[in-house]
């Protein structure tokens, strides 16, 4: 008799359960999902109660075959994919090519990969959880009804290769909607007044005005800072009032997804995709020394903080040990998991904390050990004692101002002796910037050194990092934490959003989609209404709500809005989007942003009575300017019509090569048919050239990319230019790079540089 088959998600977890449980078990590997929508098609019989029409994905009926071959006659197969809901998908799927009369199929959750959780997973499985898999393909079938019915619209209304996703497009029009927030920001004058002064013993310290007459102060300009200074010069400078009181700090818990995806892009720089490539490693498992691989932390996909009382007495134990006894608590500390959290699993925590991060550095790649070390002191510090911090706070009087000065200092460190937030080192570090308070008690003249007023302007509102919209999205109910890496990754693929200082900036393209979405389907990319959908899913999961319900609810008023959007969408390819500048040929037109296939420009609304058009800039508050009109420049040719020199100039669908004698001669061509390549958009780097870099064949028939001014400029490299400035170095413009290890990405060609992104 065969042995019951154990089928995992990834490859990389048949080593370590073979470590446990190979003895007794055939294991094999789906490799991610083995079935899904088809690629070419909407894929759903929407009248047939949204049924998703499920097919093999192209590439993966090697695995099937090797599934059924390692299932062979066993009556037992265990579904042990990633314990979420598209972990739960690809169990059902696996349990539909391998179904066989007479064979049981049983669901068992690996929420660490531990002897003891292996055990404990396969000694008491449970069945296929209907509901979570209803969840999963209700959020597959609303993203396809979204994704495969707009997307299409903006091809005919934009241009090619745009899409358009449910979760995505809101994740872009909040970073559209922030970038108008720094435009219409106007900055406002203020100005502070710090008084520098000293006690009976040192140090000398400073305070803030912040009243007068008991009520707060505002101070908005020069004048008014110079008369509270001059009203100031003849006031004495006495203490008020002294309080002083000892806070207690606790520990954050353990980290849940997003919060690990925030905290490891502030403190180690890594993308949100980044962090959860290694979070896998670390949950499938590492080879440490002989022992085989090991599961060094909790499935890395949950949303809640709640942990098992055996890792908590654990970490007490360890506590006490390399600690002391005033870091332990007596008892272990629980958190309360946020309201409508899933409860499933654990928050992220490490396997066992005895598996110090210092011991496995042999075993751990650089970023594996950051990652790791950065989970377990998480871990350990949420056991710790509480921080005992004495803050002193004193109010000082100068006849009718009032000033408050403040200081802190750490009691006891507790928690904070391992780990501290990068919100709390912030913090941390400002309060030390602080100087010191002296012993100051009610009734102290003070001496006073300086009053000093100092200018100041409101700033606008931040633009988001990874970290910050990472907390937007998980604060506003968008996505959920196992998406937020692929969306943040997605938006910039496409073109519609771009990093700026690591800060995202929406490119112009971003800009156009989002304001044509929103124009069209307010409702759907409403911030509002995208956190109710993921509510809906939820209820879903629970049973609250039934599959066809939601979908039902959603496609019929979402269908009404797309017949009306494929006449009354605005189409960027004709009409474009009204600006206020006034044609400068005609002077009667209105000039309108419009795309063609190399890009957005400005148009004259008058064609073809009118033909102007010209590209265009915006300025810092996102006002539109005509750029000014390019040099036409020499391409050292001449024309075979007339003998002209031939130029280069620009057109409404970019570059193109014509004859200098226009309009007598209206000979042209385009860039790519003169330079006898695919035209790739970069300007060659050679000081002096005016060329274009593009794509060659060597005699070998191997693809590289020169100046097209050669020979004049023999400029040339293997590596695929891309048209993008590197945001950390200022590069001109990135390469394509590729390796076995990590695929296909973009790299800067600075190598002393090292910026990096996905492709």
């Amino acid at each position: 008799m065969n042995k019951p088959l154990v089928v995992v998600e990834s490859p990389t977890k048949i080593r370590t359960l073979k470590k446990y449980i190979g003895n007794n078990y055939n294991i094999a590997a789906t490799v991610g999902h083995i079935r899904d929508l088809p690629p070419r098609e909407l894929g759903i019989e929407i009248d047939n109660g949204f049924k998703p029409k499920y097919q093999t994905i192209n590439g993966k009926q090697k695995v099937i075959t090797s599934l059924k071959k390692a299932a062979g006659n066993a009556t037992d197969i265990y579904l042990a994919p990633d314990p979420d809901r598209e972990g739960e998908a690809i169990a059902f799927h696996a349990a539909h090519v391998l179904k066989k009369k007479g064979r049981q199929f049983h669901r068992v959750l690996f929420h660490e990969l531990t002897r003891k959780a292996i055990d404990q997973a396969l000694a008491t499985p449970l069945e296929l959880h209907h509901n979570k898999y209803d969840a999963q393909q209700a959020r597959r079938v609303l993203d396809r009804l979204v994704g495969y019915q707009i997307s299409p619209l903006l091809w005919r209304k934009v241009k090619g290769r745009l899409s358009a996703g449910r979760v995505q497009s809101v994740a872009v029009r909040i970073i559209c909607e922030r970038e108008r927030a720094i435009h219409i920001f106007v900055p406002v004058e203020y100005w502070s007044v710090t008084a520098h002064l000293e006690g009976d013993t040192p140090p000398p310290f400073t305070a803030k005005l912040t009243k007068k007459d008991k009520q707060k102060i505002t101070i908005p300009d020069e004048t008014t800072a110079k008369s509270i200074v001059s009203d100031l010069a003849d006031e004495t400078f006495r203490v008020d009032d002294v309080r002083r009181k000892t806070v207690r700090r606790r520990p954050l818990p353990p980290f849940i997804t997003s919060k690990l995806q925030q905290e490891a892009i502030r403190k180690l720089r890594f993308s949100a995709k980044k962090t959860m490539i290694v979070a896998q490693q670390l949950y499938e498992g590492i080879d440490i020394a002989q022992g085989g691989p090991v599961g060094l932390i909790t499935y890395m996909r949950t949303d809640s903080t709640r942990i098992a009382n055996e890792a908590a007495l654990e970490a007490l134990e360890l506590i006490q040990r390399d600690f002391g006894p005033d870091y332990a608590p007596a008892k272990p500390r629980f958190f309360k998991n946020r309201q409508k959290a899933q409860d499933a699993h654990e928050a992220i925590r490490p396997t066992s904390v005895f598996n110090i991060p210092e011991k496995l550095a042999a075993y751990l790649s650089k970023d594996q050990l950051a990652l790791y070390r950065l989970i377990w002191q998480r871990f350990v510090a949420s056991q710790m004692q509480e921080a005992l911090i004495d803050q002193v706070s004193v109010i000082i009087k100068a006849g009718v101002y009032q000033f408050n000065a403040s200081g802190s200092t750490i009691k006891f460190p507790g928690f904070m002796k391992l780990y501290m937030s990068a919100e709390e080192q912030n913090k941390q570090a400002q309060d030390k910037q602080k100087m010191p308070l002296p012993e100051l008690r009610p009734g102290m003249v003070l001496k006073v050194n300086k009053i000093d007023p100092k200018q100041h302007f409101t700033q606008p509102p931040p633009r988001f990092s990874e970290a910050s919209l990472v907390k937007e999205l998980e604060e506003n109910g968008i996505g959920r934490p196992s998406t937020y890496a692929a969306i943040l990754s997605t938006i910039q693929t496409k073109g519609y959003v771009e990093m700026l200082k690591r800060y995202f900036r929406p490119t112009e393209l971003g800009f156009i989609v989002n304001d044509l979405l929103v124009q069209t389907f307010p409702d759907l990319f409403d911030v509002a209404f995208t956190a109710g959908m993921e509510k809906n899913l939820d209820r879903v999961e629970t049973d609250d709500l039934n599959y066809f319900d939601l979908l039902n609810n959603f496609y019929h008023p979402f269908k009404k809005t797309l017949d009306a959007a494929q006449e009354g969408m605005t189409s960027m390819r004709g009409v474009g989007f009204a600006t206020d500048i006034k044609c400068p040929d005609c002077k009667t037109g209105q000039l309108h942003v419009k795309v063609g296939k190399n890009g957005h420009y400005l148009a004259c609304n008058s064609y073809p009575e009118c033909r102007f058009t010209r590209n265009y800039e915006r300025d810092e508050k996102g006002r539109i300017h005509l750029a000014e009109q390019q040099q036409e420049e020499s391409t050292g040719e001449v024309c075979e019509k007339c003998g002209s020199p031939m130029v280069l100039k620009q057109g409404r669908f970019g570059p193109f090569i014509a004859c200098s004698g226009y309009p007598e001669c209206k000979n042209t061509r385009s860039v790519n048919a003169s330079h006898k390549g695919n035209d790739t958009g970069v300007k060659c780097p050679e000081k002096k050239c005016d060329g274009f870099l593009v794509e060659r064949k060597s005699r070998r028939g191997k693809i590289f990319y020169g100046c097209n001014r050669y020979p004049d400029c023999k400029f040339a490299l293997w590596d695929k230019p891309v048209a993008k400035a590197c945001p950390q170095c200022n590069e001109p413009f990135l390469i394509m790079k590729s390796t076995k290890k990590d695929g296909e990405f973009i790299a800067c060609r600075n190598r002393q540089c090292g910026y990096r992104e996905d492709s």
